[in-house]
């Protein structure tokens, strides 16, 4: 009885679980690191989350006064939201990171080029988080090796499965 009463808990959106993954970002970077930030949201925003209802893909992370934020990301407002609140579903969203943190993302996209992505967001015990990619772009040369690496294990698995 137990068991089950903490699984129908996890599909609440209380647990830990993945809204949105942008898979656009695996497909043009090389994401070398992985980092966790919590994101300053609105109400209406963390509702709609809980519908799964945010796009990543056009998204990216700006540092500007030793701060970073999310831009592009879209969450579409429910039809439900409240008459008196005027939902901006591409606003620029704060993101909550520790200072030391912040400090060596702003000295490697400052002096190594990198790039930070957001590459998936998700639930932590009750809290969205977004996970942001230390990356670097691919040339175009480099995402044609990506696909044809892709391809090849996918025919692999094919004939290994069909002998």
């Amino acid at each position: 009885m137990h068991a089950m009463a903490k699984k129908s808990k996890k599909q609440g959106g209380s647990g830990d679980s993945t809204i949105a993954l942008n898979k656009k970002a695996r497909h043009d970077y090389f994401i070398e690191e992985r980092y966790e930030a919590g994101i300053a949201l609105e109400g209406w925003e963390v509702k709609s989350l809980r519908e799964g209802r945010v796009q990543l893909k056009e998204s990216y992370v700006v540092i500007k006064d030793a701060e970073a934020f999310l831009l592009g990301a879209h969450i579409s407002p429910l039809a439900t939201a409240s008459t008196h609140i005027h939902p901006n579903p591409t606003r620029t969203r704060k993101l909550l990171m520790h200072r030391r943190e912040l400090n060596k993302l702003i000295g490697l996209v400052e002096r190594k080029g990198f790039t930070l992505v957001p590459t998936a967001m998700y639930w932590k015990r009750g809290r969205a988080k977004l996970e942001i990619g230390l990356a670097k772009g691919k040339k175009q040369h480099d995402k044609r090796t990506t696909e044809k690496e892709r391809d090849w294990k996918r025919d692999k698995q094919r004939i290994l499965k069909h002998g």
